[in-house]
């Protein structure tokens, strides 16, 4: 497999190829890769120039504490490692993707910016990755009846014309990509682990021989289960899709986390199956901001699930442009400011149609809920600080919704947090909603 040496070089940095107790440097991991990329761009690098030049001079002023010299010299130094592993992948049909390839998915690099995987391993077909999905998990250990809501529910939505999106587990998982594959539909396969593995087993060969599956993993594909990888599994399923139905859940663990992360941060609409089941999780989702769906699979429309996102999307949006009217007449008489602000507005259009993932440009310029709260969070505390009761207030949204968003607008440095009174501040120095991808 001849790859590019960017390629070569973001491997090198970030992915495993033997046993972890083999290894004596820690790949970077997606953040920590987000961090250093955005800094080589600054610095006007490709990652082939570390392949090409000493690594010492070229990297003289960079300084991070958790990134070192040293462990980047380390892992670029495992040249030998990656040929012999990429030799031993490329028999089983396995690829690779970057985050500057064509075929890497796009709602990757939009919904999860710097903390987009650097890469994705897959076999199959990779043009599945930037088709409209819908997201369908649960949990391993189900009954009966839950396995063939979810093999229903695969095979419905794969004939609506929909991807089905789901971890590639046992249980609920397996069951609804299976589904979906029985009336040959299209299906992606996130997996946490042993993607080698999967790529010769059985029950996937002829979803891969006909292309109609692809199972991709951020994960080295010789990788055992692991608890950590599993949970991190969780939020790319949810960012391939466009809707996610849980079919079930438990009160905690992968299936409960991953609907609670999409619901906090606005990813995709989360709809969850009723069950009488008083132990599963699926009312408490609910209840964090979950929606119920039609219980009987026959009476499911999928096209439902996407038009309620739709819906939102412009509930929202209208309740953003009011605030913006507002906003503009409360200011009228600060003309340099409106100006400011009014050069770099987003076009309004906050929807999601079942196909627009077919269409890159349309693909490019679709904002999530939490991207679209930024922007108008910016015009919002640009200048003074506001509470979370005035921010909740001029979006007209609730405000446990406003405080998670806020929260992570936090952890990102978009807005700085103000005490004696809590207030929110706009930071100038924080990352453009629309960042472009890094390498």
């Amino acid at each position: 497999m001849n790859l590019h040496e960017n390629t070569q070089a973001v491997l090198l940095l970030t992915s495993h190829f033997t046993k972890l107790a083999q290894e004596t440097a820690k790949p970077l991991t997606p953040t920590e890769w987000g961090r250093f990329a955005a800094w080589l761009k600054e610095q006007e690098l490709s990652p082939a120039q570390l392949l090409s030049g000493d690594v010492a001079v070229i990297l003289s002023t960079w300084h991070d504490i958790k990134i070192p010299l040293s462990r980047l010299e380390a892992l670029l130094g495992r040249g030998y490692a990656l040929a012999l592993a990429m030799e031993k992948w490329q028999r089983a049909g396995i690829w690779v993707l970057t985050r500057s390839d064509a075929a890497y998915p796009k709602s990757l690099k939009q919904r999860l910016r710097t903390d987009a995987p650097p890469f994705l391993f897959g076999v199959g077909n990779p043009q599945l990755l930037n088709n409209s999905g819908v997201a369908v998990v649960g949990s391993r250990h189900v009954n009966e009846e839950s396995l063939q809501y979810a093999d229903a529910l695969g095979a419905k939505a794969a004939l609506a014309g929909v991807n089905v999106v789901s971890g590639g587990a046992k249980g609920i998982d397996e069951a609804a990509m299976l589904g979906a594959l029985s009336v040959e539909g299209t299906v992606i396969g996130v997996l946490a682990d042993s993607l080698l593995k999967a790529a010769t087993a059985q029950k996937w060969r002829n979803g891969l021989v006909n292309n109609n599956l692809v199972l991709a993993s951020p994960f080295y594909p010789e990788a055992g289960f692991n608890t950590g990888n599993a949970m991190a599994r969780n939020k790319y399923v949810y960012c391939l899709s466009d809707a996610a139905v849980v079919v079930h859940s438990g009160k905690n663990g992968g299936t409960w986390n991953g609907a609670i992360e999409s619901l906090k941060k606005g990813w995709v609409p989360v709809w969850v199956r009723p069950t009488g089941d008083t132990e599963a999780g699926n009312e408490e989702i609910v209840k964090r901001g979950g929606q119920w769906c039609e219980g009987v699979i026959g009476h499911l429309d999928i096209s439902s699930l996407f038009a309620h996102f739709q819906n939102a999307g412009s509930k929202v949006n209208a309740s953003l442009q009011e605030f913006d009217k507002k906003h503009e007449v409360e200011n009228a008489s600060k003309n340099s400011e409106v100006e400011q602000y009014g050069n770099n507005e987003i076009p309004c259009g906050l929807t999601v149609e079942v196909n627009a993932r077919n269409d890159p440009e349309h693909s490019e310029s679709q904002m999530g809920f939490y991207q679209f709260f930024l922007q108008k969070l910016k015009r919002v505390c640009s200048g003074e600080a506001k509470s979370i009761d005035e921010i909740s207030e001029y979006m007209e949204l609730k405000k446990v919704q406003v405080r998670d968003w806020l929260e992570q607008a936090q952890k990102e440095g978009a807005i700085k947090k103000l005490k004696q009174p809590v207030r929110y501040q706009w930071n100038g120095s924080s990352v453009d909603p629309k960042q472009q991808s890094l390498f």
